[in-house]
């Protein structure tokens, strides 16, 4: 059986003081919230997330570049975990990634995303205690409102977070292939010239 990995000994995609103390310690002894860890996919993170949605196994090298793009975006991505101490394997995850505005006097927005708690522990209030988590990080880092967006059999649930109803959902699907098989591959984007009229 794996033992515990403290906080110490990983690379964390922020600064784990950011997520709020009193939801941690509404955990238990047997459990743990951090940041996600570089090495997180050796942790069933993927496998908690298949409860939510299709998820493609990745393979390390490719959930590691993930992991740096994210934190590349320096003040952007929040993705937290709850871990269980007994066997050093996820069992909770969240995210909450802000968005930059020129509203609201250059105001912020968090977007909540992905929850998800492994079916061996749903009825633990974990969904609760991870949604508590990214509102307080989102509110630490400044940002005037969260919002997420959820199934109608899920807003009785997040009314009791303290979310109300509000406008309408639209989405887009495209039609692209996946990139699970492929190499992540940064787009270069090159700079937009800039023209100096003669004089």
């Amino acid at each position: 059986m794996p033992s515990f990995t403290p906080d110490s000994a990983l690379e964390l995609l922020f600064a784990p003081e950011l997520i709020p103390e009193d939801v941690k310690a509404q955990l238990g002894p047997d459990l743990h919230m951090r940041p996600l860890a570089k090495t997180d996919h050796s942790r069933s993170h993927l496998a908690v997330l298949s409860v939510l949605t299709t998820t493609p196994e990745l393979s390390e090298d490719q959930y590691t570049q993930a992991f740096a793009a994210l934190r590349s975006c320096t003040n952007t991505y929040f993705t937290l975990v709850i871990v269980s101490r007994a066997t050093d394997t996820i069992v909770g995850v969240g995210s909450v990634f802000l968005e930059q505005k020129f509203t609201r006097g250059l105001g912020k927005v968090g977007h909540i995303e992905d929850i998800a708690v492994d079916k061996s522990m749903q009825g633990r209030k974990l969904g609760l205690r991870i949604i508590h988590a990214l509102m307080g990080i989102s509110e630490r880092m400044g940002c005037y409102k969260t919002i997420l967006n959820c199934s109608d059999d899920n807003v009785a649930f997040y009314k009791k977070c303290g979310f109300e109803r509000k406008e309408n959902e639209m989405a887009k699907y495209h039609n692209v292939a996946s990139t699970a098989s492929t190499t992540y591959v940064p787009i270069n984007i090159p700079e937009r010239l800039v023209h100096t009229p003669r004089l």
